[in-house]
């Protein structure tokens, strides 16, 4: 197994009645919530908190991005996997990934091969790029792209990039979108040909058959949790073996909300108010830009899979006005909460019955101080992680995840 060290990088300090005064934490939040000051700080915590994680060994830490919004103040992911990488370089077990660059917000899309070969080349060849087609939030309302040219967009880039990356010579390139008569980027990729390659994602059709025949991993990123996510992962694999694919685990991922402590009844007292806060407030999206028309396919929405903005899905923050509690997110999935053991027990029998290799794991929800954060880590990294390497052990997940090269140039230096 693996796990990813994930941060989203909220702003932990919107006010109480939040929900009640505002439509929307994304597109809409008012300027004048947001405090510089404070701001600088929590950008500190986050950042320490990754670099926590680097020291306690996880197998990556994670960021990604987002715009106009108070739930993930990472409007450039790269910015902070530039300053993550400084410390990655001299790890042993951890890699980078950016979860990653919306790849049809960039223009033009070479910029994106420029700055991830960077951090390639920064992290000593430990960096993964994640390339998701982006939030309806953020690509559609925020940034203005036309919902029905988002997808088109997002495969000509993609397509651009990898040719820029696997290409040494200098490219010309014509396609609908994008015209270049010199494509020379300089650094290249430290990973040849290029770096390893997630795609993370709601779980739309597309989606599963452009991982799988690209050899990238899919992950699945929601707040459902591990119960609906098994739900999303049963047809990935359905369609990988309709493919002919291998079943390496390690080509399949998904995220989690962690919360642990001593006992179960402290993981309560410890963390339901943060958890609470993400969910009432974090989530608190207005559905009138939740989803453009257009943003799912027709495959989608034929395959009834559900978004955790639109409404479809009962989301926990919905649960919590009807009166469910902090047991209720626990046996629905939303979260896994308790002591050391029981969150062992949760995460075997998941992690086994959906065939996926990779965690990306939130230890830091909603309003957390950095001090919970850390001891939620440093937990899990000790209590948990041992417990569950082993699991998928008997696969190779060199496709999916980079090898490095930096320890071992370091020595050479130095002889």
């Amino acid at each position: 197994m693996k796990f990813v060290a994930f941060h989203l990088m909220p702003y932990r300090e919107l006010p109480a009645d939040f929900e009640e005064t505002y439509p929307s934490v994304w597109v809409t939040p008012p300027k004048k919530l947001y405090d510089p000051k404070k701001g600088h700080r929590m950008y500190h915590d986050y950042l320490d908190e990754l670099e926590f994680a680097v020291d306690l060994g996880f197998d990556a830490v994670g960021v990604n991005e987002h715009h106009s919004n108070a739930y993930g103040l990472m409007p450039s992911p790269n910015l902070m996997g530039a300053i993550l990488s400084r410390k990655v370089r001299h790890s042993d077990q951890t890699s980078l990934i950016v979860l990653g660059n919306s790849l049809a917000s960039y223009n033009p899309p070479i910029r994106v091969a420029e700055e991830m070969a960077m951090l390639d080349v920064l992290s000593g060849g430990k960096f993964i790029a994640g390339f998701p087609v982006g939030t309806s939030m953020d690509q559609n309302y925020a940034y203005g792209i036309n919902p029905a040219e988002l997808r088109e967009r997002y495969y000509e880039a993609h397509d651009l990039i990898m040719k820029t990356w696997k290409t040494d010579e200098i490219l010309t390139y014509n396609g609908k979108y994008n015209q270049f008569r010199y494509i020379n980027p300089w650094p290249r990729p430290a990973q040849r040909p290029h770096p390893p390659v997630w795609i993370p994602g709601g779980g739309s059709v597309e989606t599963y058959d452009f991982s799988i025949t690209h050899n990238y991993s899919f992950s699945y990123l929601s707040y459902f949790g591990h119960k609906y996510a098994k739900k999303v992962m049963d047809p990935f694999w359905e369609r990988n073996d309709e493919l002919g694919a291998d079943r390496n685990p390690y080509k399949a991922g998904y995220c989690q909300m962690i919360c642990l402590s001593e006992t179960d009844e402290r993981a309560q007292i410890d963390y339901e108010e943060h958890v609470r806060y993400f969910f009432n407030k974090c989530l608190h999206v207005d559905r009138r830009v939740a989803e453009a028309p257009g943003y799912r396919t027709v495959k989608s929405l034929r395959a009834g899979l559900t978004s955790q903005f639109d409404g479809t899905q009962k989301s926990a923050s919905q649960m919590l006005k009807d009166g469910m509690g902090w047991q209720d997110l626990i046996d629905h999935g939303f979260i896994v909460a308790g002591s050391p053991a029981t969150v062992r027990d949760i995460m075997r029998e998941s992690l086994q019955d959906m065939r996926v290799g990779n965690v990306v794991c939130l230890f830091h929800i909603g309003s957390m101080p950095h001090w919970l954060v850390q001891k939620n880590m440093q937990l899990f990294a000790e209590e948990v992680k041992p417990y569950l390497s082993d699991i998928y052990s008997e696969w190779d997940h060199s496709p999916y995840w980079p090898k490095g090269y930096a320890q071992e140039q370091e020595v050479e230096m130095t002889k």
